[in-house]
């Protein structure tokens, strides 16, 4: 039988995004359920939760999965890079599967907390990897858009969760909670049906030094021959970037002392910390004081009864899936940047509107208060449409992109871990902030979306448009730290310097026997020269 099944190019792209855009439902899925499940009667009888005094253990009962997630995605750093790829997603998805079961049939709080650890532990590391893969298996025009493709996924699984705990609200008992979060287990049959018998990331491939597997899968994923001179130019880019990396590269014990020497070539920290902001970014806008607790928040903050609250939640979730679509196309057109700046700009006026208008809901002596709250729905809606836009994709997709290639495992498995570390303390600070605080609980998000926009402008290079080896080009050329001047790195098209060290590496591969090019171009073999790849000084941190 033909690898693959016979699929390649375009075909072999798309099971590989169906296998990682099930992954990302599937967070999303566990994002959104665990908020109907929490105003469930029976869930909050059969574990003693019910009554304002087990407000702080509801919250911890949430927020522990963020903990899960957490060592989950610290877990990936040195997983990710020691067996890939694929068997990473596999061994994550096993430990959701056990983590599931154990919540399925929780009767008391410690057992509903070891499944919910377990569970995050394996969407930790899933989240960590799928990314990766995608990025790693995808040509550069589609690159961002199926990144953003499986972040829609997961609004379209936190949407699906939205409306399955609503129906199931309709009914009494255990199954108006067990089902909803049964159901996760149909995402996982779905990964163990498809992970296993697609292509590994060739970038992994040719820095494990499997060459040979790793030409097959660039020729299968562009649909070319071995020898074309596109795949030998494009094989020969990543190893340079392999070379440079193990020669250059920085130990942990000296990146966590901030030591790099000579090694800092490739503005490890740097990167590091551009892709972790994106990251810590998204959770401190406050998207999970939505996510995780809309219909709380809609029943505490703005007095709606609990089955509006629920119909709302779900309504609002289609709402976010539908306008998230529209960064697909304009991720690339676009570009990270400007899509961040405008999310943020967006964020940060609904977080305004929300605060203003909340406020007239708490003092008694207002009149008609519930409804002047009642007007704050619509930026709760608002607040979801420059979300999906700006901010629910991008933070993803650019610690993929920015990281260095031997980077790029621990870098985005870092970026994951900072987004489910501070995801952990907004959900955990929500259900007593909205208790304690009232209105004024929305102020805080309102002025961290405000600092996101100098912060993006100032500091973030774009990353669309160029191949993950023109990005490690950028750094080997030493930028500065503020970026907003430079036009190449704030540019959302690739730089012509890129394109034209492209053309004279295909010329450079066209005119040479094929043979030979695949024999001199393995790892041991490349001369390796710093110049060449654009390297002015290797001494400058």
């Amino acid at each position: 039988m033909a690898p693959y099944f016979g699929f390649r190019g375009g075909w072999l792209t798309f099971w590989i995004t169906v296998a990682c855009a099930t992954d990302m439902t599937l967070f999303g899925y566990d994002q959104g359920v665990f908020g109907g499940v929490i105003v469930t009667d029976d869930f909050l009888n059969t574990l003693d939760l019910a009554g304002p005094e087990h407000t702080s253990t509801v919250g911890t009962v949430t927020a522990i999965y963020d903990i899960g997630c957490f060592l989950g995605a610290v877990i990936a750093i040195w997983m990710g890079e020691r067996l890939g790829r694929k068997k990473t997603i596999l061994i994550g998805t096993s430990i959701m599967t056990i983590g599931a079961i154990i919540q399925i049939s929780a009767y008391s709080v410690a057992q509903m907390i070891i499944g919910r650890i377990i569970a995050g532990i394996g969407n930790g590391i899933n989240t960590s990897t799928a990314p990766i893969w995608q990025s790693e298996t995808s040509q550069i025009k589609w690159r961002g858009k199926l990144v953003i493709i499986e972040m829609i996924c997961n609004i379209g699984g936190f949407s699906l969760s939205n409306w399955m705990t609503f129906g199931f609200s309709y009914l009494s008992g255990p199954i108006s909670w067990r089902f909803p979060l049964a159901f996760q287990l149909v995402f996982m049959i779905i990964l163990f049906s498809t992970v296993p018998w697609l292509p590994e990331s060739p970038r992994w491939l040719i820095a494990q030094d499997m060459e040979d597997e790793a030409f097959d899968i660039l020729a299968a994923l562009e649909d070319k021959d071995v020898n074309d001179p596109f795949i030998l130019a494009q094989h020969k880019e990543i190893v340079y970037a392999v070379q440079y990396e193990r020669q250059y590269s920085v130990g942990w014990m000296d990146l966590l002392r901030g030591k790099t020497g000579a090694n800092g070539g490739t503005s490890t920290i740097r990167r590091l910390i551009l892709g972790m902001g994106t990251q810590a970014m998204q959770q401190i806008s406050g998207i999970n004081v939505f996510s995780y607790y809309l219909p709380t928040v809609l029943i505490s903050s703005v007095g709606l009864d609990n089955k509006l609250a629920r119909l709302l939640a779900a309504c609002n979730s289609v709402s976010y899936l539908l306008f998230s679509l529209i960064a697909i196309p304009n991720v690339e057109r676009w570009g990270r940047r400007k899509l961040m700046i405008f999310g943020a700009a967006g964020l940060c006026f609904c977080c305004l509107m929300i605060t203003a208008l909340l406020a007239f809901n708490f003092p008694e002596t207002y009149s008609n208060s519930k409804q002047i709250a009642s007007a704050s729905i619509v930026f709760f809606f608002l607040y979801y449409v420059f979300f999906g836009i700006g901010w629910q994709g991008v933070p993803w997709l650019y610690p993929v992109e920015i990281n260095s290639l031997s980077m790029r495992s621990k870098g985005a498995a870092m970026g994951t871990a900072t987004n489910w570390i501070f995801n952990f303390m907004v959900v955990e600070i929500t259900p007593i902030g909205i208790q304690n605080l009232g209105w004024r609980f929305y102020i805080i998000w309102c002025i961290f979306n405000l600092l996101f926009i100098p912060t993006v402008y100032l500091f973030y290079p774009e990353t669309a448009g160029r191949t993950l080896e023109d990005i490690d080009r950028y750094f080997r050329e030493q930028p500065g730290l503020l970026v907003y001047k430079d036009k190449d790195a704030i540019s959302s098209k690739r730089p012509q310097k890129y394109i034209e060290h492209e053309q004279r590496e295909l010329r450079r591969a066209s005119s040479v026997d094929p043979g030979t090019l695949r024999k001199g171009s393995r790892i041991g073999s490349v001369s390796f020269d710093p110049a060449e790849l654009g390297i002015k000084d290797l001494e400058k941190v």
